[in-house]
């Protein structure tokens, strides 16, 4: 790694979870690129990063697009991975094949395919940071397809921690926490599984953020699943 501030990508960095932990590295004068499909929402998002933040805007799902990326860029130290999708959520008679596979396209393949694409860049001492989900875990009704999506990367990170070590590799799983990624869910729900959990509260962006930089900051750390979900996981 250089002697320069540390080069930051977050995917799906436009909004939530990805734009709080962009903003977090940007206050500490870190170089940081976020990445995201939403033209508009994004050069907002990067404006608010400061001076040491830049935005691009692509389909982080189309493959040529983040290789060429990537080898546009150069080297980097590190890759946050944000990336989400809502599809796949449901009771598991009812979930249609059609919404699952759009869950995996719109997040786990996004999420393999640019760990993979931005391999050959990331320096000496990098890492790859996953953010999944609680519900890969908590075997809760309704999140079946959830589930597999996020419990899929989960494994990913654990065997990829190993498969490129020294290159570390971490997941940070959030529970349910105030972010976009609820504004199409029916009515209370949000509310209701914020109860669910021992702290009962919703988290904050911010606070997945600061573990998302802990994992990122931490050279010892590697291989490991973070929850970052108010205790959901011992429910």
């Amino acid at each position: 790694m250089s002697d320069m501030r540390p080069h930051i990508v977050v995917v799906g960095g436009a909004s939530g979870i990805g734009l709080a932990t962009a903003k977090l590295f940007a206050a500490r004068r870190d170089r940081v690129m976020i990445v995201g499909r939403d033209r508009e929402k994004l050069a907002s998002a990067a404006r608010s990063l400061g001076p040491t933040g830049e935005g691009e805007a692509f389909d982080a799902g189309d493959r040529g697009a983040l290789d060429a990326f990537f080898a546009r860029i150069g080297p980097i130290d590190h890759l946050i991975l944000a990336a989400s999708a809502g599809s796949g959520a449901g009771p598991f008679a009812s979930v249609q094949a059609e919404a699952l596979r759009r869950g995996f396209e719109g997040k786990f393949w996004v999420h393999w395919n640019a760990a993979q694409s931005a391999l050959p860049h990331i320096g000496e001492g990098g890492s790859i940071t996953f953010v999944t989900a609680a519900s890969a875990r908590k075997a809760g009704p309704g999140t079946s397809g959830l589930a597999a999506i996020n419990g899929a990367l989960e494994s990913l990170a654990r065997t990829l921690a190993r498969e490129l070590a020294p290159l570390r590799v971490n997941a940070v799983s959030p529970g349910v926490v105030g972010s976009p990624w609820w504004a199409d869910k029916p009515a209370g729900m949000f509310e209701a599984a914020s109860r669910s959990a021992p702290l009962a509260r919703p988290g904050r962006v911010e606070e997945v953020a600061e573990a998302i930089a802990f994992v990122v900051d931490n050279r010892f750390v590697t291989g490991v699943v973070l929850d970052v979900d108010g205790g959901m996981h011992l429910t």
